[in-house]
């Protein structure tokens, strides 16, 4: 498996509700999944009044408090574009590594464009539910991050902080290639 021109970026957010635009990404958490010391956070304020009560109540963030305390939606993808792209040298490709990458992707992509007019992270993403999925005799249902926990024996966990999300995924992705590499050896 050969991936000397791929950096593969873990990414979680948090977010108001179910879809980008309707409803706010309220954070970001990013790390290199090779290095998940080399990392990038960010709160945002809301781009809009929806919400979700549940999706509130599970980050603990408050919309009220992220309209005095968040960065604007442009400052932050600006700020996280420019993180991206320090993590790239001449022909290597920053890949957007997620759990259930489409929500994350989804809300990434949509910020990206509507504040920058692109994503650095293409039009793709590495979703890790999926790739667990097809790499084990497994059912769909079984590939929720307690299940995979269960054979992969991950250090960290998730909590819904962005950012320790984040850190978690990057730890369950690397965990994954290992066995993938074993398996292949």
């Amino acid at each position: 498996m050969k991936t000397e021109k791929e950096i593969f970026v873990s990414v979680d957010i948090e977010a108001s509700g179910p879809i980008p635009g309707k409803y706010s990404m309220l954070s970001i958490g990013a790390c290199l999944a090779s290095n998940p010391a080399e990392q990038f956070s960010c709160v945002l304020k809301p781009i809009s009044e929806e919400y979700v009560p549940a999706a509130l109540e599970v980050t603990g963030l408050s919309l009220e408090k992220l309209r005095e305390e968040g960065l604007e939606p442009c400052d932050a993808m600006a700020q996280f574009n420019a993180w991206i792209e320090s993590l790239a040298g001449a022909g290597q490709t920053v890949v957007f590594v997620g759990f259930n990458a489409s929500f994350d992707w989804s809300f990434v992509n949509y910020y990206f464009h509507e504040y920058l007019g692109e994503n650095p992270f293409g039009i793709a993403a590495l979703d890790i539910k999926s790739m667990y999925f097809g790499t084990s005799d497994c059912t769909w249902r079984s590939t929720r991050s307690s299940e995979i926990e269960k054979v992969v024996k991950p250090d960290s966990s998730g909590d819904h902080d962005a950012l320790h999300d984040a850190v978690y995924q990057a730890e369950l992705f690397s965990l994954i290639r290992e066995k993938l590499i074993r398996s292949e050896g």
